[in-house]
């Protein structure tokens, strides 16, 4: 059950339309909490969990990226254009968090990675276990970069650890500016922060100052890419920062292995 709003009570987590292990969060009998109140165990376990994970990528060379965003945010269409562009150079795969359905995982199968999808029912968040759960579909040895699509949400996601090397967290342009004013968790563990859907910040009002200013604020660590995916707007950028900012993180990129 999630600290934050004790999702997952009586879910079921499936990978790629089967049911998932049995050591996945959502079916831990750990004690039930207040919402709001820290749930340890739930929390400790995926923290074990997610440093196996991290340890398991580091030895096969796997630059993983955690990419949260809100819903509608243009998650999808930011994974499927970046892998386009750096499908010539490593090999990519996705795995992609969502509530009930795989309409996003359809999308991005369109690019020609493998793309793994969990559907995590009540859960509002994607955990370790689930992660480990999925790379048992993956072939591990013929990566050299795993995207993972979290669930829609800048709320719960935030605590939970996957073993990821990199945190992208996204702010549309027609969401508001104040967004990471209002989600400073999210925002404050992000190691880069992506301005989606710049072609439409004129139409939507987006007041660009403000919402740098806000970002500043909250994430002064956190690199800033401003893109629009659709237009291929920044997309160049957005990828070298990518890349830049993983090959500080695994060999797998600090060498610049390409496979073409």
């Amino acid at each position: 059950m999630c600290k934050q709003c004790g999702c997952g009570e009586g879910g079921r987590v499936q990978i790629n339309g089967c049911d998932a292990g049995a050591h996945t969060h959502g079916h831990e009998h750990a004690p039930h909490h207040h919402t709001g109140e820290l749930n340890i165990p739930l929390l400790d376990a995926n923290a074990r969990q997610a440093e196996r994970n991290r340890g398991y990528f580091e030895a096969k060379n796997i630059g993983v990226v955690n990419i949260f965003s809100s819903p509608g945010s243009g998650k999808t269409t930011l994974i499927g254009e970046t892998v386009r562009r750096l499908a010539g150079k490593h090999r990519i795969a996705v795995i992609v968090g969502d509530l009930a359905t795989d309409n996003d995982a359809k999308r991005l199968q369109q690019t020609g990675v493998p793309v793994i999808q969990i559907t995590t029912g009540t859960m509002c968040h994607l955990d370790a276990g689930m992660i480990a759960e999925a790379l048992k579909q993956l072939d591990t040895d013929r990566l050299d970069l795993l995207i993972i699509e979290n669930v829609g949400n800048l709320v719960c996601p935030a605590d939970y650890d996957l073993g990821e090397a990199l945190r992208v967290v996204l702010l549309s342009t027609t969401e508001g500016e104040d967004k990471p004013l209002k989600y400073p968790p999210m925002f404050h563990t992000a190691d880069i922060t992506v301005i989606t859907k710049t072609d439409m910040a004129e139409a939507a009002g987006f007041d660009r100052r403000q919402a740098l200013a806000s970002l500043e604020k909250i994430a002064h660590h956190a690199a800033v890419c401003e893109v629009s995916a659709r237009t291929g707007q920044g997309m160049d950028a957005w990828c070298d920062e990518l890349v830049h900012a993983l090959s500080h993180k695994t060999t797998a990129f600090s060498h610049n292995h390409a496979h073409h």
